[in-house]
């Protein structure tokens, strides 16, 4: 069903933020690093990028083809900046928009992200090109969040998707670009750590190749959601994942910073999907 949207379209040519791939393995850490090791040690490659707009084409992107779509998805929350009201109101809608679009018979999410550079401690949106896991994380993931039922589970399709909803619209600041699926391969990625305190993650960041194909859907309403392939297990010739940025938009160098919210969620597949 097409968006109940109506824009001129925006395509804009803007830096995006791709990572040189070097002897060293990409780490960032979150916190304090070591004596003597840099908080983060990759090589940023900038690019100038076109990044086309996807308005009025919603219908042709979807998981499976690009690795992104979107959906219209009302939301009954009042205040996302409230984690208690997102996790007993949004999960569960979440949960439902999933099922009910990918045919998941469970869904799991095991944790949000609110980004608002303009609140005190808030988070501003991602400048790299990358994406929230690989292929050993992904994986991993399941064994921390799921302990015994983990082995079984894993035996079946399994995926990672992130929901991503403007907390206020349009979005002129800040955008989510999506890239298409079909414009690269899995040897564009760079498996980089991310180390909190008491935990090291694995990521992927984005060796830039000039076939790489970017959209974004523009002027994005709080009542819209950016669904984002992370991880797939399906090897059947589906897109397995998107990688993605924000970017600075030329068309709106003035506008207020972007209020956004996105939910990681494991979603299992019927032994038969």
């Amino acid at each position: 069903m097409p968006l109940d949207v109506s824009v001129q379209l925006k395509p804009v040519t803007t830096t995006l933020h791709y990572l040189k791939r070097g002897a060293e393995k990409p780490t960032r850490y979150v916190g304090e690093p070591p004596s003597g090791v840099p908080a983060w040690n990759g090589i940023d490659d900038p690019h100038e990028i076109r990044i086309e707009d996807a308005r009025g084409r919603e219908s042709e992107f979807t998981l499976d083809r690009n690795g992104f779509e979107l959906a219209k998805a009302p939301s009954r929350v009042a205040d996302f900046y409230s984690s208690e009201e997102v996790q007993r109101v949004y999960y569960p809608e979440v949960e439902q928009l999933l099922r009910n679009r990918l045919g998941a018979n469970r869904v799991v999410i095991f944790d949000h992200t609110v980004r608002n550079v303009a609140r005190p401690g808030g988070r501003e949106p991602s400048r790299r090109v990358h994406n929230d896991h690989t292929v050993n994380s992904a994986p991993r993931r399941v064994r921390d969040h799921l302990g015994a039922e983990a082995s079984e589970l894993l035996k079946h399709r399994f995926g990672i998707i992130n929901v991503w909803r403007p907390i206020r619209g349009p979005v002129l600041d800040s955008p989510l670009a999506l890239c298409d699926a079909r414009s690269f391969t899995d040897d564009d990625l760079i498996a980089s750590d991310l180390v909190y305190p008491h935990v090291r993650g694995e990521t992927s960041v984005v060796e830039y190749k000039p076939g790489h194909r970017w959209y974004y859907f523009s002027e994005m309403q709080s009542d819209e959601v950016a669904l984002i392939r992370v991880h797939d297990s399906a090897n059947d010739g589906r897109a397995r994942l998107s990688f993605h940025t924000s970017f600075d938009n030329p068309l709106t160098p003035a506008a207020p910073p972007r209020e956004s919210i996105e939910v990681r969620c494991l979603v299992f597949f019927p032994p038969d999907a």
